[in-house]
């Protein structure tokens, strides 16, 4: 019976001491093997795209341009490692451009000897892995997301009833059915179905259904 081939590793950060670490530490686990490491962007990335590892670990602040770049130039090759972001610092602006560059796995320093061994289970697994820490800028990152949709959409404009209605217009209910539901009249509907369109700016028999079913989500 053959064994499982493992998930090779290559690691990219400019303290040679931290990378020795980092080496000894993921070639005592089973399943992974380091394949290379750099202490630069450009004599990684030319080395990954010889080696195409599975995961690069990599560290935010690097000589030259950078390891957010990095990853954005990592993730644009096809296949693409995936990859997991070292820092010092606990900046969220940090943590927000690893993740807009396509980051997988976004890991403090202090705390990387405990968590890139959980850390690279969890993205070869397929998901994403954050340092306890910056659970909470996951949070704040998805709640201005949703805010950001909802004043593109103008959604955000909406009273709390006119919302109410949209949801059930995206399950194609009648008015009739709608105000039997809120306890409201068929009329009272219509009003709020007009002023709904009127500050989504839609037109048309079937915009504000179309709308509402596209939408449904963010409702």
């Amino acid at each position: 019976m053959t064994k499982p081939s493992k998930k090779t590793v290559y690691i990219v950060d400019d303290h040679p001491v931290f990378r020795h670490g980092l080496r000894h530490m993921i070639a005592a686990e089973p399943g992974f093997e380091v394949v290379g490491e750099a202490g630069d962007d450009a004599t990684a990335l030319a080395e990954i795209r010889a080696v195409k590892p599975t995961v690069a670990i990599v560290d935010v602040r690097l000589p030259k341009r950078g390891g957010i770049e990095l990853v954005r130039a990592l993730r644009s090759m096809r296949p693409a490692p995936a990859c997991v972001m070292l820092t010092m610092n606990a900046e969220q602006s940090a943590f927000n451009a690893a993740l807009d560059a396509g980051a997988q796995g976004y890991i403090l320093k202090d705390d990387a000897l405990d968590l890139v061994r959980l850390g690279l289970k969890a993205i070869t697994a397929g998901t994403f892995y954050f340092s306890p820490v910056v659970s909470e800028w996951m949070l704040n990152r998805h709640h201005k997301s949703l805010l950001f949709k909802e004043k593109r959409t103008g959604l955000s404009a909406l009273t709390p009833t006119e919302r109410q209605i949209l949801q059930l217009v995206a399950e194609n209910k009648t008015n009739r059915e709608i105000a039997r539901e809120l306890f409201i009249s068929p009329r009272t509907v219509e009003t709020h179905r007009a002023n709904t369109c009127q500050k989504l700016h839609l037109q048309g028999a079937h915009k504000l259904l179309q709308f509402a079913i596209e939408h449904r989500s963010e409702l």
